[in-house]
């Protein structure tokens, strides 16, 4: 059975509101899922699993939420090597420039570390709605179906 650990970072709920989305989706899957807030989150607990997720904000003029430095700064002294991972999180298109940046930020982190992208990132505006919801039920299904088929 795949397992899955999802950690998220949110002041308005939007982004643990797509953490609890992506776990439904991928739990109907078949997928044991573990959802923590990043900054309650052992790195070395989160590598444990075969799916590596954040849904993720973006604070300020494109930092990455200060509750999530310590996790990150942890992450880096980790190998990701044959870990899937999947990267969303929520936004205000206006901030422009900096419109959910964070999620590109994690991403590149992840892939630093050794990481396969298991899903291509999911950027939502604000909370999520029907289309969005849909979106992430994709994002749930390309995850598991990389972590099935992926060359070991």
């Amino acid at each position: 059975m795949l397992t899955a650990h999802i950690v998220f970072a949110t002041i308005t709920g939007n982004s643990e509101e797509i953490a609890d989305i992506l776990a439904d989706r991928l739990a109907v899957r078949g997928v044991a899922v573990q959802e923590t807030e990043i900054s309650q989150t052992d790195a070395y607990e989160f590598i444990q699993s075969d799916l590596l997720i954040a849904s993720i904000y973006t604070y300020d003029q494109g930092k990455l939420p200060e509750e999530s430095l310590d996790f990150c700064a942890d992450l880096q002294t980790l190998k990701l090597t044959n870990k899937i991972y999947g990267v969303t999180g929520s936004g205000d298109k206006y901030y422009g420039q900096y419109y959910n940046i964070a999620v590109d930020q994690f991403a590149e982190l992840f892939e630093k570390l050794g990481a396969q992208a298991g899903t291509a990132r999911l950027k939502i505006e604000l909370e999520p709605d029907e289309q969005d919801i849909e979106d992430l039920d994709r994002f749930a299904h390309n995850l598991v179906w990389t972590a099935n088929n992926r060359q070991k």
